[in-house]
């Protein structure tokens, strides 16, 4: 049977009729006003409800960055019965305490700064490790002068060139350093603050005295110590001089110290650490024949070194609170020991002693912990040096102190340390 002629309709018009009926594609200009109006309107709404997407999407956000840090508290005095908190768990427990913790406003907790080696090519770079985070952050390059300083020369392979920085007011502050030609390399300080809104290097004033390099350098109650070094050439003069500054009144100038005694503290770069009001350091921080020169800040005058703290200084030494006052500690890098000086005795006893300390050539203090730098700069070893822990038994010798280590960045090794407050960043 034949299918019915409605079955055999094609999907298309006949010829006839497509020619006769105009393009469909251009029926537009054809249009009636009322389908314009139409469509413009369609547009309108169209427009109005991506703009009103676009404002909830902004108040989610806002919402989202300024949700309060205690519901029923103003964020002022919500930031007062959180700061007492530990940070790690002010860390876990919300992204809005997670961005207090890291805001100017906030109290900081402690960091710890390296100053870093990047390798064969001499260059340095500068880095904190949170421990809170358990990672490193990378600090901004800061503004190195043209030659920029060297951490290695082609002909002195294997001894490492000095670039001296000191903890000082909170803040990081390089003060002296040797170009590729062994000449000064800063004409004045260059300072970091960690806790600045936003965090970036600054110059400080120039140095009353030539640049140098080989100095000692330290903190004498939140302010910059220099003494002794050398120039470009050795000039008695220079060797004999210092200066103190204040990194936390940028436009304060330098205040001179009265002359060294002798010119002894210009053959290697050395610590200068301040401990009951007293700024101690030694000319040679290795075993062998050194110096020792002690400045009294209070009288403003040089001093001996007491016999006993001269025997004992080892190392690399750093000055920390510990037990209620302000503690001198020696890494004793051939025993393997952390030792603390005792003024009233005239003497060094020992904190913690372990193969892990053999070989340490840097150190800083603070908070509580001794960080040492370790093989090579390749780890940091950090003790506990808080109040000694009970014996494990009755009448038996103190626990061991804690100890634990932080790996330095991939590829980079430590050569210097520091410990200050945490670095601001949006977290």
């Amino acid at each position: 049977m034949a299918a019915p002629a409605a079955a055999k309709r094609p999907c298309w018009p006949p010829a006839a009729a497509a020619a006769a009926e105009p393009n469909k594609r251009h029926r537009t200009a054809d249009a009636t006003p009322m389908d314009a109006a139409a469509g413009a309107e369609a547009e309108r709404s169209l427009a109005h409800a991506q703009r009103r997407q676009q404002r909830e999407h902004q108040q989610q956000q806002h919402h989202h960055h300024h949700q309060p840090l205690l519901p029923g508290l103003p964020d002022h005095l919500a930031q007062l019965c959180l700061a007492p908190l530990p940070p790690r768990l002010l860390r876990a427990v919300c992204r809005p305490w997670r961005r207090l913790l890291y805001s100017p406003s906030f109290p900081p907790f402690l960091s710890l700064y390296a100053v870093l080696d990047d390798g064969a090519d001499g260059g340095v770079s500068f880095a904190a490790y949170d421990a809170v985070a358990g990672r490193w952050d990378e600090l901004p390059e800061p503004p190195m002068p043209s030659p920029p300083p060297r951490l290695w020369h082609p002909s002195f392979l294997s001894r490492r060139l000095p670039l001296q920085s000191v903890a000082a007011g909170g803040r990081l502050v390089l003060v002296a350093g040797s170009t590729q030609s062994l000449s000064p390399a800063l004409p004045r300080p260059m300072v970091f603050d960690p806790s600045a809104p936003t965090p970036r290097w600054q110059l400080g004033p120039r140095f009353p005295f030539a640049p140098r390099r080989w100095c000692a350098a330290g903190s004498a109650r939140g302010r910059v110590f220099v003494a002794g070094g050398v120039g470009a050439g050795y000039d008695a003069n220079d060797a004999r001089s210092g200066a103190v500054w204040d990194p936390a009144s940028p436009a304060a100038a330098w205040e001179p110290l009265p002359p060294m005694r002798d010119c002894r503290f210009s053959r290697d770069a050395a610590e200068a650490v301040c401990s009951r009001g007293k700024v101690c350091m030694v000319s040679l921080r290795s075993r062998g024949a050194k110096e020792g020169a002690v400045f009294d800040l209070c009288a403003g005058r040089w001093e001996d070194m007491p016999p006993g703290m001269l025997a004992g200084w080892k190392g690399s030494a750093a000055a920390a609170s510990a037990g209620g006052a302000e503690t001198i500690f020696v890494v004793d890098e051939e025993r393997g020991a952390l030792i603390a000086y005792d003024w009233s005795g005239d003497r060094w006893r020992t904190v913690a002693e372990s193969e892990r300390l053999k070989g340490a050539t840097e150190m800083a203090a603070g908070g509580g912990r001794v960080c040492v730098a370790a093989e090579g700069g390749a780890k940091v070893i950090v003790v506990d040096v808080t109040t000694p822990k009970p014996p494990w038994r009755a009448g038996g010798p103190a626990a061991a102190p804690s100890t634990w280590e932080v790996a330095a960045p991939a590829g980079k090794r430590v050569v210097a340390l520091h410990v200050l407050p945490r670095m601001t960043r949006a977290e």
